[in-house]
């Protein structure tokens, strides 16, 4: 039985491990004031290469002609996204970012160190290719599958969390943080999780003793919203935070990259 829990748990990691391409050299470069602050860092430790993409530690994992294709990207720049696309969510015109605060009408949300920390992974890249928090369908498939409704594969659910009973769907609301309006967010999903259900498929336990599931269970709020989002200014650090798109413009073009996020 212990043997057969351990093969479980063991599968569960390497399932997690396997999309992890989901998180981009953002988190990398933010990692180290950050892994406090944004428990995701110090609960998903990920292996990237170039800039989200594909694991290169799991390249055995794969078809040995998927392992070729990786090692000849190496000799004409950084791969792909996963996705096949970088997003970049961030509002830059001034008149925009206005009329998108005045839509959202005086509804505001302030988040989490965590929250702030996932609002800019999202609207810089680092969670390519959402453009949003998951909804309710894409957030069990995630769980359920570690793939979005498309297939693609995706270790653990982006959400955001809260407690507020007044936010629905069809709502905007301004993502505040410490005094900045770090997004705006078109809430198109609202719903209780399974957070039981979420701690065991993504951490391959329930135990309050596991950091993962400490943080689902007690330190996110009842619902979880979803929805597009636009990002209007990035949290303020002590430390500098490269983008994606900037890290990946610096990396070199022939030989093979790989960052650890903490």
């Amino acid at each position: 039985m212990a043997s057969r829990r351990a093969s479980s748990v063991l599968g569960r990691t390497l399932r997690s491990l396997r999309p992890a391409i989901n998180a981009s050299v953002s988190d990398t470069a933010a990692c180290t004031g950050m892994a406090r602050a944004c428990a995701r860092s110090a609960l998903r430790p990920l292996v990237t290469s170039a800039a989200g993409n594909k694991v290169s530690q799991l390249r055995h994992l794969a078809p040995l002609a998927s392992a070729r294709s990786f090692a000849s990207a190496a000799t004409s720049g950084p791969i792909t996204p996963h996705g096949n696309k970088l997003t970049n969510l961030m509002v830059t015109d001034e008149k925009e970012k206005a009329e998108l605060i005045a839509a959202c009408n005086g509804v505001t949300l302030e988040v989490s160190d965590r929250g702030a920390c996932d609002v800019e992974l999202l609207v810089v890249g680092g969670f390519s290719p959402l453009e949003g928090f998951l909804d309710e369908e894409a957030y069990n498939h995630v769980v359920e599958h570690t793939r979005l409704p498309d297939g693609l594969l995706y270790g653990l659910p982006v959400v955001m969390d809260t407690a507020d009973e007044s936010l629905q769907p069809g709502m905007k609301v301004l993502l505040t943080y410490k005094g900045q309006n770090l997004a705006v967010m078109d809430i198109s999903s609202k719903f209780v999780p399974n957070k039981a259900k979420e701690a065991k498929m993504c951490y391959g336990t329930s135990s309050l003793e596991h950091p993962g599931v400490q943080m689902i269970a007690m330190e996110r709020g009842k619902y979880y919203i979803g929805g597009s989002v636009k990002g209007l200014e990035l949290p303020k650090r002590v430390f500098p935070c490269k983008t994606p798109a900037e890290l990946r413009a610096e990396l070199p073009t022939d030989k093979d990259v790989v960052a650890f996020q903490c």
